[in-house]
């Protein structure tokens, strides 16, 4: 229908709101415009974006915050662009990934920003992915076929008729709503209440699980000693914005990095339950280094009926982290293997045949070339330390065995299972939109343990950040805990003990270093409680196979990202992406060059389904009548 005869038939303009203007909206507003010269028909639209935050970045990647945070990709490694790899309908239209922007148009925007630009194999601040995400935001818009508005700020009602309700009382009449929301607030649970409460009575100090920019640090008082349970990113960047950012600063003696403390900064003791730090980020690439394709886990081995983790999964995944293991290692590497590529390959493929650790002993004499997922994942399991400086001086050991080889190209077959890593979560993602998994397997294997690993291995901090942590456990400022860490309120103080380190600490603050998980039957968001309180969402309270709560609830969505009403009916044109949606796809973390991220392939699928909805349609016997 051409748009004079879109104004015969007297067919308005069609619109959309979009609750959260972060990174989701962004990529999901890009897939929008390169499919509406296909799919739109020429109709106007208008399209609304509603977040208290500034769009683009949102609240995670807003300008307004320290400086001293970085991200925990280097910045070769984001892109919010489409590129040859992503396989989805839709056209591609390529953009700069992160590099590519610093190096050309963002140079100039970073310079006004006061920001120095990272090179390729830098890990950059954040406010530089802000500066980037605003940008793509304007090219977005730019290209839209539709007019753009904005509200900073929240939006408090969906009605029956669909109308957004603003804080502010504007109404906005919808045609379709899509609830792109990120993280969200969330009430305290019971057991945070209960700390809480009792560690007010006590007049202790605890800081309960949260976005770390976010938290109030300021009842952690200087000198004084802080228990930390967690040690993944949340702590990196506690322990930057306790020091640095209290007026601490490092130095280079003798080629050894030196903190020189202000006198403000706490004494961390922190634990977890490994017990040790996120692997470091590698810090060099190999040329010629890609995706690695799946070999074991694929389609067909997996099949289209229910799954079960354990049985079915998971052994596909050792599998295809032992081959991406191993191939690069005797490819690469072959003066340190006995045997040919072939004859291994075969052993592997018959695992678990006994017979295949045998065979790794036999070709691999060197235990630091052998993948055992176990003992990567739980590098402190089966050991007792009777004293708290025999234990520091252990991990201060593997912590710099770590840095050492995360740097050394020599092993590059590390680099073969982080690629790995990224294929598998694909394919996860992909069963889990499925439903291939039961709640229990999704939340228990796949959300807990299996995201744990990938996290512990793929997800952790720069290089730099684990010197400064050596650093600053020379200067006394961060002190080891112990894996396990269990945490008490004894004598109104709070009570640290670790199962694998003799004695105990002794504080009066407790910090939970982590993000809370996510829980849409626990969000404060009033958007979010008014919809599930009249039915019009529905959200999934998890529990096991023996009815025990698995903790959390997710919205529910069907395969196609629409809103599922509580009476299971589908509703059309409301739209739900990100991390409290069940079955959501590449939801946290951007996509990485090149690799064909699950959030595209999501972002793709919803907006040609929602530019199918907004497209005019008129009846055929109304054409004939006119």
């Amino acid at each position: 229908m051409t748009v004079s005869e879109m104004r015969a038939w007297k067919i308005p303009p069609a619109t959309v709101v979009f609750v959260g203007g972060g990174p989701r909206t962004v990529g999901l507003l890009e897939r929008f415009a390169a499919g509406a010269a296909e799919l739109l028909g020429g109709r106007d639209v208008h399209i609304h974006v509603v977040d208290p935050y500034p769009v683009g970045g949102g609240r995670i990647w807003r300008r307004e915050q320290s400086r001293l945070l970085w991200m925990n990709s280097m910045t070769s490694d984001v892109t919010i662009f489409t590129d040859e790899s992503v396989e989805c309908e839709g056209p591609i239209v390529p953009g700069p990934d992160l590099a590519s922007w610093v190096a050309g148009e963002g140079a100039v925007i970073l310079e006004k920003a006061g920001l120095e630009p990272p090179g390729p194999m830098d890990f950059p601040p954040r406010l530089v992915q802000a500066e980037y995400l605003a940008w793509a935001w304007e090219c977005v818009v730019r290209d839209l076929p539709a007019t753009v508005s904005t509200y900073r700020e929240r939006a408090v009602e969906l009605t029956a008729d669909r109308r957004v309700i603003l804080e502010s009382g504007t109404e906005i009449a919808a045609d379709a709503v899509v609830l792109a929301l990120g993280y969200l607030d969330r009430l305290p649970t019971a057991s945070e209440s209960a700390w809480a409460a009792q560690a007010a009575d006590a007049g202790l100090a605890y800081v309960p699980p949260g976005y770390t920019a976010d938290v109030d640090l300021d009842g952690l008082w200087p000198q004084a000693p802080v228990i930390v349970r967690g040690f993944g990113q949340a702590f990196v960047d506690l322990m930057v914005l306790l020091t640095e950012g209290r007026g601490g600063w490092y130095e280079e003696c003798d080629g050894l990095l030196t903190y020189r403390p202000s006198g403000d900064e706490p004494i961390l003791y922190v634990g977890s339950r490994r017990g040790v730090p996120y692997h470091a980020k590698l810090g060099y690439t190999v040329a010629g280094t890609k995706p690695v394709p799946i070999r074991y886990l694929t389609k067909d081995a997996l099949g289209d009926g229910p799954l079960d983790f354990d049985r079915d999964v998971l052994p596909l995944i050792e599998k295809e982290l032992a081959y991406a293991h191993y191939k690069q290692l005797f490819s690469a590497h072959p003066e340190r293997t006995r045997i040919p590529w072939e004859e291994f390959a075969g052993a592997l493929d018959a695992w678990p045949d006994h017979t295949f650790e045998e065979t790794v002993r036999r070709a691999v004499p060197d235990a630091r070339d052998r993948f055992v997922r176990r003992r990567i994942d739980r590098p402190l399991d089966g050991l007792f330390f009777e004293g708290r400086e025999t234990f520091e001086r252990h991990l201060t050991r593997l912590i710099e065995d770590d840095l050492l080889r995360r740097a050394d190209p020599s092993y590059s077959a590390d680099l073969a299972v982080f690629n790995a890593l990224l294929s598998i979560y694909s394919v996860l993602s992909r069963a889990i939109t499925d439903g291939q998994l039961s709640d229990e397997d999704r939340v228990r294997k796949v959300e807990s343990e299996w995201h744990g690993f990938f996290s512990f291995v793929a997800s952790g901090p720069p290089p730099r950040r684990l010197e400064e942590l050596l650093a600053l456990h020379r200067a006394g400022i961060v002190r080891f805990a112990g894996p396990d860490l269990d945490v008490a309120i004894d004598n109104d103080e709070f009570v640290a003990r670790s199962p694998g380190v003799a004695g105990e600490i002794r504080a009066r603050a407790f910090v939970e270093a982590r993000l809370p998980r996510p829980d849409v039957l626990a969000a404060s968001d009033p958007l979010l409680r008014g919809l599930l309180g009249s039915g019009a969402l529905a959200a999934d309270e998890l529990f096991a196979a023996d009815g025990t709560s698995l903790g959390g609830g997710q919205l529910k969505a069907d395969s196609r990202s629409r809103a599922i009403r509580a009476d299971g009916s589908v509703d059309p044109a409301l739209f739900l992406l990100g991390p409290s949606v069940s079955g959501s796809a590449g939801s946290s973390g951007f996509s990485r060059p090149h690799f064909n991220g699950p959030g595209f392939r999501q972002n793709d699928a919803v907006a040609r389904d929602l530019l199918r909805l907004l497209a005019p349609t008129v009846r055929k016997e109304e054409r004939h009548a006119s």
